[in-house]
């Protein structure tokens, strides 16, 4: 009885790995994908983010409930005699007490609404995009679009997304590629009968270490918050605000 069951299931495993595989990052299995896809192409897109510099200011009912959780603890809280809480008012100030005076929320390219700068909407996500030439744009307008490559021979779709920023920026230093995974993906059908159908994989990357990159490869770019992101991409607004989880 025990070699029969073990005999099935070794019969068992042999034909599931018998099966074909799907798509993978691997490189034996990527053009494997791609030949399945037909004639549609792999392109691979970078979500470059700058993440908040400053701690975003609290929202209003958050602050209505930690203002009440604060007075509700002061009603138990110690009573101690006033010569005591008196003695730390009374210390004289030295060099290693100064008055300090926060910076600025808002900055310069804030007031300028400079959207080529790092150095706004600090308390907010900021996600670089392009305009130019992109892959499967109608009519081979220029439009906005991400970072982005097509797949070619990379032996991953990470090491092709890391190429499509390189390309942009000239490198990679004060980049960093979160996972290797795709964070989402969308499967694009043209109406332009010139373009065959292609999918397209999301990798996100963020800003390490600097306020400014030297952008090519593009006839224009910026720098926008989640909300003037969607404004960019009507058409896929509400797949881009599922893919892009923003927490404030």
């Amino acid at each position: 009885m025990l070699s029969r069951s073990s005999t099935t299931a070794s019969l068992l495993l042999r034909s599931l790995l018998r099966q074909p595989r799907g798509f993978s990052s691997s490189a034996a299995a990527a053009p494997v994908a791609a030949k399945e896809g037909g004639d549609g192409k792999l392109v691979a897109s970078v979500l470059f983010e700058r993440l908040p510099v400053v701690i975003p200011k609290i929202h209003p009912v958050v602050y209505a409930f930690q203002e009440f959780s604060f007075r509700w603890r002061q009603q138990y809280r110690r009573q101690y005699p006033d010569e005591v809480l008196g003695k730390a008012d009374a210390r004289g100030k030295g060099d290693y007490q100064i008055d300090y005076v926060p910076a600025s929320r808002i900055t310069e390219a804030d007031k300028t609404n400079d959207r080529k700068s790092l150095q706004r909407a600090l308390d907010n996500k900021l996600y670089l995009v392009l305009y130019g030439n992109a892959y499967g744009a109608p009519d081979g307008k220029p439009v906005w679009h991400f970072p982005e490559k097509v797949y070619e021979n990379e032996e991953t779709m990470r090491l092709c997304a890391e190429s499509a920023l390189k390309s942009v920026l000239g490198g990679l230093d004060n980049t960093y590629f979160v996972g290797n995974a795709p964070m989402a993906h969308m499967a694009i059908e043209q109406t332009d009968s010139s373009v065959s159908p292609f999918k397209r994989f999301f990798f996100k990357s963020q800003v390490v270490g600097t306020t400014k990159y030297h952008i090519g490869k593009c006839k224009d770019y910026a720098w926008v918050t989640k909300d003037e992101l969607l404004e960019l991409f009507p058409e896929n607004k509400d797949f881009f605000n599922k893919m892009i989880i923003h927490i404030r």
